[in-house]
């Protein structure tokens, strides 16, 4: 019996990059590569890259230096990619300064993957996949996937036609692109049938989802969340990421209207000064962004919200970062992301004039982060006392330990037994940590 070649795939950035990594080992998996721990000994490599942060281009040449010793050690024999987001921006770039690299592919082409494979396995040869080809590469996916737990991602839309003044995306991952519904519920119920019992729907901008129905017509998010909902044993839905301006009406209704979608949601606002908005490009202002606050907490009141906030872009004044201190105290926030303003080569921001300087923006930095972090515990502590549902993922760190999420989507750790695993039962909420809850066991199996 031939033995199994050995893939390891190495997954930074966001939640797309990890569905998308679980669909590179997919589609190579006819090609008798299975899933290795680690890349010393792995007959193939892939480095699955994310363009967002901050030198993200030197962080990639880092880690090839030590994944080429690897390579090196293998006598040629590792076949070594490049994908994601640095890959489609810096194909070219990636092969001159890395040539021990033999794969570069965006991430709109690695149903390819295994053509991809035949043709570096021959010698000397280098493979540049980067153009956004005109096929769907969903249509040319494993039906199956690989099992992800009981908490799973499902890509539903790509790319994005916004072009906010900072990003990359639209130029890395292409136009906003939705799958049809029938293709989603399709992989929903696999999911679900191979253990799944919550599902992120996933997309750059998930909210933009606007797909062929099962009836004909064209489905907006919320309409496609409420066929999701109809999956017996599929217990919660979440999705992200979503952009304030696709947050229409039917989708803040089915916050409402369906049980099983978490009370949880990430809405990036970025900035909470009208003028920096208008210069980002974001098309709405702090007024629009509070008044779908409004509406959501009026239909769920017990909705807590997550965003992203980004410090000292271009012409940003002391003003503008008051106001965005005012919009994180009036709205509050369970949790948050929030950065530094960098350049991104391409981007409209990335010439602006009035660039801030690096130490004011690590100053208004640290101010946010306090501010959110207070928040977050503010959040945390509250939960204290309450009884939830959680959703139990896997065991805990400590012996007799299992861990699960909150409809919050907070990490909570209790005494009980690993057969709960997969399960939503009822916890009472005893202690909140600076990153988790901790509970004791009220109900068991409250749902199977």
């Amino acid at each position: 019996m031939t033995e199994p070649k050995r893939l390891h795939v190495i997954t930074w950035g966001c939640q797309m990059n990890v569905y998308d990594s679980g669909r590179m080992a997919d589609v190579l998996a006819p090609l008798g590569y299975a899933p290795a721990a680690e890349a010393a000994g792995a007959d193939m490599v892939i480095l699955n890259t994310c363009h967002i942060r901050e030198k993200a281009v030197d962080k990639v040449f880092s880690e090839l230096g030590r994944l080429r010793q690897l390579k090196d050690a293998s006598d040629g024999r590792m076949i070594l990619a490049v994908a994601g987001c640095v890959a489609q921006a810096e194909g070219a770039e990636i092969i001159a300064r890395a040539p021990y690299v033999d794969i570069v592919l965006g991430p709109q082409t690695y149903h390819r993957l295994p053509e991809m494979v035949a043709r570096a396995s021959r010698a000397g040869n280098k493979v540049i996949e980067t153009d956004f080809p005109p096929e769907d590469k969903f249509d040319h996916l494993p039906d199956s996937a690989t099992p992800q737990g009981v908490t799973a991602f499902l890509t539903v839309q790509e790319g994005c036609d916004k072009f906010c003044s900072f990003c990359v995306v639209p130029y890395t991952r292409g136009a906003e692109q939705s799958r049809p519904a029938a293709a989603i519920l399709r992989e929903a119920r696999h999911l679900v049938g191979q253990g799944a019992r919550e599902i992120t729907l996933l997309g750059q901008n998930v909210n933009a989802w606007h797909g062929d129905g099962t009836d004909g017509s064209t489905w907006g998010l919320g309409r496609l969340l409420h066929a999701l909902a109809n999956i017996p044993n599929l217990l919660r839905l979440r999705y992200a990421t979503s952009h304030p301006r696709d947050m229409d009406d039917d989708l803040i209704a089915a916050h409402r209207d369906i049980p099983i979608l978490m009370p949880f949601l990430h809405l990036p606002v970025q900035s909470g000064s009208d003028r920096i908005l208008a210069a980002m490009n974001r098309k709405h202002t702090a007024v629009d962004y509070r008044r779908i606050v409004d509406r959501l907490r009026e239909v769920r009141p017990d909705l807590a919200l997550s965003s992203d906030f980004i410090v000292g872009h271009p012409g940003e004044t002391q003003a503008d970062f008051d106001a965005t201190m005012t919009l994180v105290r009036d709205v509050g926030f369970a949790q948050a992301y929030s950065f530094k303003y960098s350049r991104r080569f391409g981007t409209p921001a990335a010439g602006a004039p009035d660039q801030v300087p690096e130490a004011e923006k690590d100053r208004r930095l640290q101010m946010l982060q306090a501010l959110l972090r207070e928040q977050q515990s503010r959040f945390a502590a509250g939960c204290v006392g309450l009884t939830l549902p959680v959703l139990f993922t896997g065991p805990g760190r400590h012996p007799g330990q299992i861990s699960g999420r909150s409809p919050f989507l907070q990490p909570v750790h209790l005494s009980g037994h690993s057969d709960l695993i997969g399960n939503e039962s009822l916890a009472r909420i005893v202690a909140a940590h600076p990153n988790s809850l901790a509970g004791t066991l009220v109900q068991e199996r409250l749902i199977a």
